[in-house]
Parts: C-alpha cells; sequence; structure tokens
C-alpha cells in the first residue's frame, strides 16, 4: 500500500514527507492507521549524525491509532480496535516471564528492519528502514507486532494518548514501577520535561510527602508545581545539591534524573538520603562513565538504570488512560499539537525547550 511518511536521510534531523510503499502485516504483526505520534528526543538523537540508526530511516515510537489489518497468528487484537503503540519485547526471555518486557533480554529497538533482515518499506526501488521501536509511527500507517500494541477504550481521545507508549509512560513508571514511591517519602526531579513532569504526576498519586523540581526553563518549573512539585529550582551553571538539600534537609528518598548530563546525574546521588533510590532514564551516548564513591552507597543507597519505566504495557497504559479520564493524571497539559508537515518545527520547538511534548496529528 502506498503512504506518506517522514523520512530522515544522511546528513540532518530535518526530514522530508515522502511517499512510500509498505507491506505487510506478516504472520504475528499489526496494520494501524496512526492518527497522532508523539516526538521524543529518542527520536531526535536517532536522528543525529553520531547515532548507530541506519538511513534512510522512519524514526517515530509514540503512535496512537486504528487498527486496519493483522497478520496470521494475531489475537490481542482485531480491526477497528484503538491501540497505542509502545516498544516491542520477546514474550519468553527472563525478563518478559516476569512480566518486565522493557528489560527484555533480546530486543533491539534501532536495528530498523525485520528479524530476518528484510524491509517493509521502499521508496521506488530504495529500501527504507522501517521498524523503529516495531513501529516507525512518523506515518499515516505503521506496522507493529501483537505484543508492542495495547488496546485503548474507543471514547479515549486517541490524538492524546501516543506519549503513553514511550516518554509518559517512561517517567510515570520510573516512580511507580522502579524507584517505587512509597506515602511519605521525598522525591526530587531532575529536569521536567515530559518525563519529569509524569514522574511528578506519579509521585503525587503514590502519595509522596514532598516534590523538589529543578529545570532550567521557568515555565516547565511554573507547570511542575502545578502538577503537583511543593518546590522548584531554577537550574544554572552551578550546581544545585545545596539548593535541594535546604527543601529536603535529610536527603530525598528518591531522585530522578531525565537530563543524561553526568554532572547532573552526579548531584542526584549527592543528595540522596540514606536508603534512597536514585534512578537514571537515558545516559549518554558515547559511553562515558560516571564515578561514584564507594563509601556513599554504604548506608542502602542504591542506583536504578530504568528502561521505560521499567513497565508492562499491558497494565500500566490503560492505567494511566483511565487515570488521565478521572483527573488525576492531566499528561495532556503537556502536549502542543504540530502537522505531520511541521515535524521540524516540532524537533525544534522540543530542543529548545519551548514544547514539552510535541505531537504530530497524522490522521
Amino acid at each position: 500500500m502506498k503512504i506518506r511518511a517522514a523520512v530522515f536521510r544522511e546528513g540532518g534531523e530535518a526530514p522530508a514527507i515522502e511517499n512510500l510503499e509498505l507491506t505487510g502485516p506478516e504472520p504475528g504483526e499489526v496494520l494501524v492507521r496512526i492518527v497522532a505520534t508523539g516526538v521524543c528526543h529518542t527520536d531526535i538523537k536517532a536522528a543525529g549524525e553520531k547515532s548507530p540508526v541506519p538511513k534512510p530511516v522512519v524514526l517515530g515510537h509514540e503512535g496512537a491509532g486504528v487498527v486496519e489489518a493483522v497478520g496470521d497468528g494475531v489475537t490481542k487484537v482485531e480491526i477497528g480496535d484503538h491501540v497505542v503503540m509502545t516498544f516491542d519485547s520477546c514474550g519468553h526471555c527472563p525478563s518478559c516471564l516476569a512480566s518486565k518486557p522493557s528489560y527484555c533480554h533480546t530486543q533491539n529497538s534501532f536495528t530498523c528492519t525485520r528479524e530476518d533482515g528484510t524491509h517493509y518499506l521502499h521508496a521506488g526501488d530504495e529500501p527504507v528502514y522501517g521498524d523503529f521501536f516495531k513501529q516507525s509511527s512518523f506515518a499515516t500507517h505503521a506496522i507493529g507486532t501483537q505484543r508492542n500494541v495495547i488496546q485503548v477504550p474507543k471514547d479515549a481521545p486517541l490524538e492524546i494518548l501516543g506519549p503513553l507508549g514511550c516518554g509518559v509512560q517512561t517517567g510515570a513508571g520510573a516512580a511507580l514501577n522502579d524507584l517505587k514511591i512509597a506515602p511519605g517519602e521525598t522525591f526530587a526531579v531532575l529536569g521536567v520535561g515530559t518525563l519529569g513532569l509524569s514522574a511528578i504526576m506519579a509521585a503525587r498519586f503514590a502519595g509522596a510527602r514532598r516534590i523538589v523540581a529543578v529545570d532550567r526553563h521557568a515555565h516547565r518549573l511554573d507547570l511542575a508545581a502545578e502538577l503537583g512539585a511543593d518546590e522548584t529550582i531554577v537550574a544554572g551553571d552551578d550546581p544545585v545539591a545545596e539548593a535541594i538539600m535546604a527543601y529536603l534537609p535529610d536527603g530525598a528518598d528518591c531522585v530522578l534524573d531525565t537530563t543524561g548530563v553526568l554532572g547532573v546525574m552526579r548531584q542526584g546521588l549527592e543528595v540522596l538520603a540514606p536508603r534512597g533510590r536514585c534512578g537514571f532514564v537515558t545516559s549518554p551516548w558515547d559511553g562515558s562513565e560516571l564515578p561514584i564513591a564507594v563509601q556513599h552507597l554504604m548506608v542502602g543507597r542504591s542506583i536504578h538504570g530504568i528502561i521505560e519505566g521499567g513497565s508492562n504495557p499491558d497494565s500500566l497504559i490503560p492505567m494511566l488512560v483511565e487515570l488521565n479520564a478521572k483527573g488525576r493524571f492531566p499528561f495532556d497539559r503537556l502536549i502542543k499539537f504540530y502537522e505531520l508537515e511541521e515535524i521540524a518545527t516540532a524537533i525544534h520547538d522540543s530542543e529548545t525547550g519551548q514544547t514539552i511534548k510535541p505531537v504530530l496529528r497524522i490522521g
């Protein structure tokens, strides 16, 4: 079938909207007509020159839409179902069997081909890489698998649900699943974009006693205060650990770093209370190492590397949809809409911090 998609080629982050041919779905696959899809910083990194992602490629991994066709063996969804597309997993490794598919032993979201190495996207005779996070949703249609499509109620607003597949899920899941914030605990969030703000909303839902938010952008901190942060700190070039400790003199029970900046990550460790947990949801792509004073950890402090919020999307995403419908998790307040043809502007606005969560309307 013919589709339209944003194709990233070598030499820059600005994609071209192109007409492509899509083949599928094959057995176990699901064809989804995309209604809207979020733009994530991982997409922006993947488009860059230092990225390991092959080109030309269709990116996008926060798609939401309607099932148009299913391959043989698919029983989870049927034609007409509304779905959120998320990360894929194998279903049979120890992590998947323990209902921790985000830590799947074998899944690689960046190879951008089917398991047999074939392409399902072509520009004429030229193969185009797809299958990014098993969806490549910067397009009118995307191919997913039975495991990475999550059915949602048909009365839920599809155009806002895509970010649940990655950014919102990652922040909320980090707070609820990996850090396991408990009622009465304190929480510091370093960087309040989509992930940080989602973590703040989840921590407030979990009963956190005091939440401190840190960011360079005042307008993000204003929203953080509205969504549940008790204190906000505007970051500059100087360390913020002392400012955090002024609000949390005993240290933070939980810290979440969303920046991936080594100096900021180290400050997150510095402000941990004894037995505190510090989570990292992203890291530098160059393999940089973070020196840690082992003695600092010897009073029960721990570090958590977190992927996709440590979530089981089949349970977390429907829960977040329900909480949003009840007004208890208003992640839609993070969203600004763009058309597919405005994807370059959406990327720019995300990089500069002007927009917290760009969402491309496609349907």
